[in-house]
Order: C-alpha cells, then structure tokens, then sequence
C-alpha cells in the first residue's frame, strides 16, 4: 500500500519523468486566460475530432481494399491508427506541440491526396471522383485550420501570461 502512495507522489511531481516529458510538449491550454483556454479546448476537441475521422476514412478505405496496395496501403493503416491515437492524447492533453502534430498529420494527408490524385505517389495514381476523397479533403483542411487557431490561441496566451508575470515581478 505505501508503494502505491509512493508512485503516485513521483509521478505527479513536475520534476517526475512523465512531468517533464510532458512540460517538453510545450504550453498548454491551463496556461492561458479561462476565455482563451475555453475557446483553445473547444477547438482543441474539435480539430482531435475532425482527425478521428479522417483516420476512419481511412481505416475503412485500407479494410476496402487499399490493404493491397504497396506502401499505400501501410500508410492507411498507420494513419488510422496513428490518427485516432494522436487525437485522443491531444484531447486529453491539449499541449501545443501535440495541437501542432494534429494539424500537420491532417495538412500532410490532404496534401497526400492531392499529390497521389494529379502526379501520382510511390507509384500509385488517385483520382479525386473516388468514394470519400472530396469528403477527406474537407475534413483534412478544415481540421489542420481549426488546429492551427487552436494552437496560436495557445500560443499566444502563453506569452501574453509569460509577459504579465515578467512586468508583476
């Protein structure tokens, strides 16, 4: 019983290694104004659930038959699973370097299809008539944009307290 205490004490310290691994993904939105912590969180949760989608987009396309395309199809897989991994944590989390990776794995999926679509990639030609491929462009941008407010509201709360507490000391 007293290791049990022991161990919750390490880990919630700051000075703890899941504490600082944490501090290394930057601000987050507890260190930001009640208003703009609110409105970080909302789109926060918003941008992790427009990410859940895609990533189910994607599984359903991979169990579709993408399985068997080469290097498409593990990339499919990964962004499904790698998806919805990244977008419960960002919910749970809500660190700026994790708001950041959501926005870019969406931003770097979209671009994905808009390359495979008109040059082709890894030797596999899209086309943008597909099932889904006009509704994950969609919800890819939208999500990488409402990610990015998401992280400059962050952002700029952070500094704007990291000011005030360098002018009230």
């Amino acid at each position: 019983m007293n290791s049990v205490v022991s161990r919750s004490r390490v880990s919630s310290d700051p000075a703890s290694l899941p504490g600082r691994a944490i501090r290394l993904l930057g601000p987050g939105t507890a260190q930001t104004s009640p208003a703009v912590r609110w409105a970080a969180s909302l789109l926060t949760v918003a941008g992790a659930a427009l990410l859940v989608w895609s990533s189910v987009i994607h599984l359903q396309l991979w169990s579709d038959g993408y399985r068997s395309i080469s290097v498409i199809g593990p990339l499919f897989l990964i962004q499904g699973i790698g998806g919805i991994a990244l977008a419960v944590v960002m919910a749970a989390l809500r660190r700026l370097m994790l708001i950041v990776a959501g926005a870019f794995m969406l931003a770097g999926t979209a671009v994905g299809l808009l390359l495979t679509a008109s040059i082709g990639l890894f030797g596999y030609q899209e086309s943008l008539d597909v099932p889904n491929a006009k509704t994950s462009l969609v919800v890819e941008f939208a999500g990488a944009a409402v990610l990015v407010a998401a992280a400059a509201l962050v952002a700029a709360g952070w500094l704007a307290r990291r000011r005030s507490a360098g002018q009230s000391s």
